[in-house]
Formats: C-alpha cells, structure tokens, sequence
C-alpha cells in the first residue's frame, strides 16, 4: 500500500504541473478541457493565474512529499481537493456539461481524497 500511496501521489502531483504548464503555454485549449471555454478578449490574465495556481499546487505537492513526507502530503491533499470540488461548481455555473463537471472535476477530488486516505495510512 505504501508504493501504491506515493505513487498515486506523484502521478497526481505531475499531473497538476502539467495542467499549470498547459494553462499557461495553450491557454485557450486547456480552458476548453477545463469545461468552461475561454472568450476570446481579456481572458489571458484569468487564464495565466490558473496556470501558475495548478503549477504550484503541482510543486508544493512534490515538494512535501520529498522533504516533510507522506503525512505532510496526505493532509496537503486533503485540502487541495477542495479546488477539483470547487471546480465542479464553476463548470456547472458557468455552462459546462455535467459530463465534464462530475466526470473530470469531482472524480478528481475524489481521487485525490483517495490518495490522501492512502498516504494517512503510511
């Protein structure tokens, strides 16, 4: 279990880096994915700072678990998840199909809880 914790933790750590990284490389296509498509005028900026979010929360999660551990990355997920929560809201606010909203956003907080109960039990 203690392979399959770090492991998931990692995965879901590069994969937030990965969605900064796009967000702020192909701004416009990430936002598409994300479930809300972007407008064409004054979006950059809001785009940008979604990036930099994701990409952070990526490094920090990486971070934690290589220099304070996997109790220090389990409570750090535990709170992250509230953002794939919060970002279920938002697609469902802002017209995005339930589709996208349950399926990528609340199944990653879900996941993501998953991963923080695994790495408690390290």
């Amino acid at each position: 279990m203690t392979v399959t914790a770090y492991v998931l933790a990692v995965v879901l750590d590069l994969f937030v880096l990965f969605i900064g990284a796009r967000f702020l490389l192909q701004p416009r296509p990430a936002a598409a994915g994300y479930g809300v498509p972007a407008e064409q005028d004054g979006a950059a900026a809001y785009l940008a700072v979604k990036g930099l979010r994701d990409g952070t929360f990526g490094v920090l999660g990486l971070a934690l678990l290589a220099f304070a551990g996997a109790r220090a990355e389990a409570w750090f997920m535990l709170t992250v998840a509230l953002v794939p929560l919060g970002d279920t809201l938002i697609v469902l606010r802002h017209g995005g199909t339930k589709a996208v909203a349950y399926g990528i956003h609340f199944a990653t907080a879900v996941v993501v809880l998953v991963a923080a109960g695994l790495l408690f039990a390290v």
